[in-house]
């Protein structure tokens, strides 16, 4: 169909890619392809944007590189409704403290820096499992999902933006990290929505019905 809608789930060898696209392809309506790709021409043709990862921030930006894939990526960023998930939230900031200091796509100003604990031995690291995520502003990806629903984890370093006006969500975990960051047409998440059940289900219905305004 010529009005089909597109969906890119960006593929730079460090997603949970298979699961990420089962969960959009769950969330989709018949009007609505997934695609699976490394192309940039995938990238800049698609309507809408999901760019997972996982692993260490030195490692996705090696291999976002290798790919030859960032200038479509920025401009994918900047254009049109895009979900970063878990490392595709961190690798949007400026900075990574993860293998002794990397520097990301600097898409959005601020940091990535390691869970402090000291004050909380009873905490583990990695930060894994269900935790509540509490939406500090009412945005398009948040329709339907309940405050402080519960989603799941998998990480050692969180996100600190250097505008705090961007933070779209916050968790706790011995202290208060941001969880969610929007900003225009970009939304980006710490959990892994692919795997919260319907609170995740229902964040990929809303990024596929959510125009970027």
């Amino acid at each position: 169909m010529a009005d089909q809608k597109l969906v890119t789930v960006i593929d730079y060898g460090m997603g949970n890619l298979r699961s990420v696209a089962k969960a959009a392809e769950h969330a989709a309506d018949s009007n609505t392809r997934i695609c699976i790709s490394d192309k940039a021409e995938d990238i800049l043709s698609a309507d809408a944007i999901i760019f997972p990862g996982q692993g260490a921030a030195k490692a996705c930006m090696k291999a976002l590189n290798e790919t030859n894939i960032i200038h479509a990526l920025t401009q994918a960023a900047a254009e049109k409704p895009f979900l970063g998930i878990c490392m595709g939230l961190q690798v949007l900031m400026t900075h990574s403290q993860e293998n002794e200091g990397v520097d990301c796509l600097d898409i959005l100003k601020g940091d990535v820096q390691k869970f402090d604990l000291s004050a909380h031995p009873e905490l583990k690291m990695p930060h894994m499992g269900w935790n509540q995520i509490h939406q500090t502003i009412d945005h398009p990806l948040w329709h339907n999902i309940e405050q402080n629903s519960r989603f799941y984890f998998v990480h050692s370093y969180f996100v600190s933006p250097h505008d705090k006006q961007i933070i779209a969500g916050e968790t706790t975990h011995g202290n208060r990290f941001t969880s969610a960051i929007a900003q225009n047409n970009l939304f980006a998440i710490q959990a892994h929505p692919e795997k919260s059940a319907d609170a995740g289900i229902q964040l990929f219905k809303n990024l596929l019905n959510w125009n970027g305004q």
